[in-house]
Parts: C-alpha cells; structure tokens; sequence
C-alpha cells in the first residue's frame, strides 16, 4: 500500500486542452481556467475510445485492491467487482487540516457489500495519499476478537474529533440477512494519529437473524472531543425499523449501550440517519421515514430529530419535507442507476442547516432534480425546498452537501446533460454549485465525461448511494468516485479535487436561480405509483434479501 498517485502526472496537456475545448460551455475556473457556465449546451461526445481518466488538477485517491480475489466468499449468483470502489466518504482533522481521512468500500458485491474498507489518509491537504485495509471484515483482517468473523462490509463513514481523532464506522455483515446463522453488526475503529493506525474495532450492535442494521454514520461532536456519535437503522422481522444510537462520552475509549430513539411503527422505517453538531452543543439526526413498506402506497418523508443533551434525549420528529424521489435510469435504455434517492444529506455551518435530496416535485414527478431546504432555528423550522441544478430538464442524482465558515453553502451532483442518444454508454458529469444566498447559484464542473454504464451493477448501476463534500480554509472538496473509462478490468476509483489556487467558490458568476415547487404537489396517479416502486426498488438494493425479509414480516404483522 502507501501508493500515492496525482493523475495529472500521467495526463498529457494535449488531452487535457482537448476535453477543456469540448466542454468550453461548462468546464469551471478549476478545470480549464475559466468561468462556470448554466448552458447545456455541448459539443459532441467523443467515441468511448477517446475518453480517458481524469486529468490534473483532480488527485486519484484509489488503488489496485489489496484484498485477495478469493477472499470473503460468495452467495450463490453474486458477482464480485474486484477493485471497484464504491461509496466514499471524507473528513478533515480540525487539528491539521492538512490531514485528510478518506473512506470506501473496495470490491463491491452485486448484492451487498463489499470484501471491505479501505482507508485513504493524506497529510498535505489531499494532494497526495497512501491507503490501507482495515479490520472491519475477514478480508480487512478481521477475526473473532477484532472485528468478527464478517465476509462484508458496507456503508462506510469517518469523523474527527476537535483534537484529532479520527473514527471510521462499518456495518459488516453475512451475505444473507435475517437468516438462520446470519450475522449482522456496526462496528467502530478508532485511530489518535491522524489515521496511521487503528484499534482493533467496538462492536456497538451485534444481531444474529432477528434484525439487519443498515446505514449507519458517525458524528464527533464539534464542541467536545469527550462525544462521539453512531445512529442507523435496525430492521427486525416484525416489522420494525427504528432508528438506533449509540455514544462515547469518554473519547471512544468505551461505548454506552445502543438504544431506538424513534420508532416509526410497523410497516414503517427510519433510514439515512445522520448526526450534525451545532455550536450550542445541540445536536440534529437528519432521516428519512419510509411508511408502508409493504404495502403499494410506499411514501417518504424527511425528517430531523433535536437533542439538547448530548442524545440522552430527543425531540418528537419535525418534518423538513416530502420526499417525491422517483429515482434516476439511463434515458437510453431505461437500466436503473443505483442513486442518492431516500436517503438526505445535511451539513450545518454559519448558524444555519441544509438538507439536500432527490426530488420530483420540480417536473411534477417526470424526473428528479436536487432540492434544497434551510433552517435558520436549529432545526425547528425549515424553508420551502427549492431546486438548484442549473439543467432541469435532465436528470440529477447524488448530492453532498457542506457550508463553509462564511456561511456558503456548496452541493456537489451528478446529471446527464452531456449524454447522448448512443445506447452503448450513459455519458455523465460531476458538478459542484454554491451559493450565499440560498437563491443566487454559482455552478462548476467538477470531472467528466465519463461513463456510467462502466460502473459495477448493484441494483443498478452503483457508485454508492452518497458522495462526500468537505471544506479545507476556504475551499470545497469534493471526494467522490466515478468510473475510469478504461472498460472493466478497474471499472472505478475514488477521486479528489484538493484544494486549488483558485477554489470552487471564487467565481461568483450566477448560473442560475433556486427554482421553488410548484404550489401544489398534487401528483397524479401515475406519479405516485412511480414514487412508490422507487421506494420498492430502493429498499431491494439496499437490504440483502429485502423480498424474502418482506414475505417473512407480512407473515408476522397483523391484519
């Protein structure tokens, strides 16, 4: 391991003029040196032959896989997508921010999880990392006694602590869930030296077929290195999905017993729970609630829950806003493409929360466009969503969110605007937009073209359900991964766009303006159904055995 790569030492400047020329109309001050431009539109595509990985000033993160190929075991008809990464997540130390933690899940499964994590670790600002396994799996080198015996994991996320320390969080896991000898858990590593090494992990749940815990994330506390913060969802065979929470309150040298702070009810689930501190010391759990879950009605709703105590206690759920996701496919050929959908993001900065989501309400349930809600209140009121990508007759997928010092609020998306008619490849962009305002958006490209098609299916075509966006000073940072163009032998790798000379949030040229919802959501019919088998679609990929986990809890509900 310890590689470190910049792809610009590897790209030609023939190659990278020659992909600034073709997306003169939207190619930002980071990638060309120009202005970021709202037009879509583009010249045309190059074949697929002609398109090449990312160039300079975008560092890759990822290497080959250090996981053998045998390692882990496989179900039945599953496919493993060996050095595919997937689903990353990224935080800056507050106490260096020249050092950065990066994390993902490295060779993904079609049907969840992968033989691992890997952690990328940089100590100049993202300009260049080395890479480790670690034990959060058999194939991380896990055992009974540091990180069970658990062929998968999945869902990684990493924080620091005011001084310094860094956690990393896994839900490892059996291939099947909820099965006789299954076994299902989140466990915590922790590491005091900017990520150089790492404990042996905390089991904070462990279940055996009785429950599936899913999509867990982990939050240091902003205000007090003393707390740490982990909350997911725990599915159980009555048909039940509360959120869970767990706490350190020494540091993470111990972890308090993980309790439900919120139970939707039977039929009904909490997932995507995220964790923001505020400066008063409060702290916010942004989810979705998904109800009737089995039954064709399926709805989605965003939600946050507030705790002025450290999470001994919480709010009663407030509302942020529907959730009219109907998920994104390949325009061409109608494959699905494994997306963000149900499943919000929240940064909180300068006094104020954002929440970030997919939504259809835009184009009255036609395709999903990037909303965006505010809360001046701490999380007690939020605004009306409006939409802020800046091509809304394409669709837009994928947002991260994050807000600088000054009160900026950065969204990093992606969406098809460069695509073409060609059935053979499902050309897509990386896009990053701020704003001061809330209203007046300032939007610029990120990396692209690239194509999707290349990407491991997973219910779909997979990049991970979330990207990540931090800041470094005065910077945004995107830390995201896409695919190499380089056909299947290394379909993806994590990507980095460090700190530039000239940051993403200097050219304050306005692109376009927040467009609010219509004044009624009043969907028809149809919509509505489209948001229900999103919902349906969305929870088969997510949860391994979701269809055989249904079947056994309408068994058990009643009538």
């Amino acid at each position: 391991m310890g590689r470190s790569q910049n792809v610009g030492q590897t790209m030609t400047k023939g190659y990278f003029l020659a992909k600034c020329m073709l997306l003169v109309a939207a190619i930002s001050a980071a990638s060309c040196g120009g202005g970021g431009s709202g037009s879509s539109a583009t010249a045309p595509m190059p074949p697929l032959a002609m398109l090449s990985p990312p160039g300079a000033p975008l560092v890759r993160v990822s290497g080959l896989s250090p996981y053998p190929a045998s390692c882990g075991g496989a179900a039945t008809g599953s496919v493993n997508y060996e050095d595919a990464e997937v689903e990353p997540y990224v935080a800056v130390n507050p106490a260096n921010p020249s050092n950065v933690i990066g994390v993902w899940q490295q060779d993904r499964w079609s049907d969840g999880g992968a033989h691992g994590l890997v952690i990328g670790r940089s100590l100049d600002g993202g300009k260049t990392w080395s890479e480790q396994a670690i034990n959060l799996s058999v194939c991380g080198g896990g055992n009974n006694s540091n990180g069970g015996n658990y062929p998968r994991a999945s869902d990684p996320w990493v924080t620091f602590s005011p001084d310094g320390t860094a956690y990393v969080i896994s839900i490892s896991f059996s291939t099947a869930s909820m099965t006789a000898g299954s076994l299902s858990s989140v466990l915590v590593s922790r590491s005091a030296d900017g990520g150089a090494t790492w404990s042996n992990p905390t089991t904070l749940i462990l279940d055996g077929a009785s429950a599936f815990n899913d999509k867990e994330t982990i939050t240091a506390d902003p205000n007090n290195s003393n707390y740490v913060y982990a909350v997911w969802d725990r599915l159980d065979t009555g048909g039940h999905g509360p959120a869970y929470f767990a706490r350190s309150t020494d540091g993470g040298q111990s972890w308090q017993t993980a309790v439900p702070i919120y139970d939707p009810g039977v039929n009904n689930q909490t997932i995507g729970n995220e964790i923001v501190g505020l400066p008063d010391g409060s702290i916010v759990d942004v989810f979705e609630e998904i109800d009737s879950t089995s039954a064709n009605t399926s709805t989605g709703n965003i939600r946050v829950m507030r705790s002025t105590d450290h999470g001994t206690t919480w709010s009663a759920p407030i509302t942020v806003a529907q959730d009219l996701s109907v998920g994104t496919d390949d325009p061409n050929t109608g494959n699905p493409v494994r997306d963000g959908g149900f499943l919000p993001q929240i940064a909180a900065g300068a006094g104020k929360l954002a929440v970030v989501w997919q939504d259809s309400r835009f184009s009255g349930g036609v395709r999903d466009g990037i909303a965006l809600s505010q809360s001046s209140d701490d999380g007690q009121t939020w605004s009306t969503p409006v939409e802020i990508n800046s091509v809304p007759a394409v669709e837009a997928f994928t947002p991260s969110v994050a807000i600088m010092a000054d009160g900026t609020i950065g969204v990093s998306y992606f969406d098809f605007r460069n695509n073409t008619s060609n059935p053979g490849q499902l050309i897509t962009d990386y896009w990053f937009t701020s704003s001061t305002d809330g209203v007046n958006w300032s939007e610029q490209h990120i990396s692209g073209p690239f194509d999707l098609d290349l990407a491991p299916d997973a219910g779909g075509l997979f990049l991970g359900d979330y990207q990540a966006l931090a800041v470094i000073g005065q910077a945004f940072v995107p830390f995201f991964v896409q695919t190499n163009n380089q056909g299947t032998a290394n379909r993806t790798d994590s990507f980095v766009l460090p700190p530039q000379p000239v940051p993403l949030t200097l050219t304050r040229r306005v692109t376009n303006a927040a467009r609010p919802a219509p004044d009624s959501l009043q969907l028809d019919a149809a919509a509505r159904a489209h948001i229900h088998e999103q919902v349906q679609r969305f929870l088969r990929a997510e949860i391994p055995g979701w269809e055989r986990i249904q079947a056994q809890r309408l068994k058990t509900s009643p009538p």
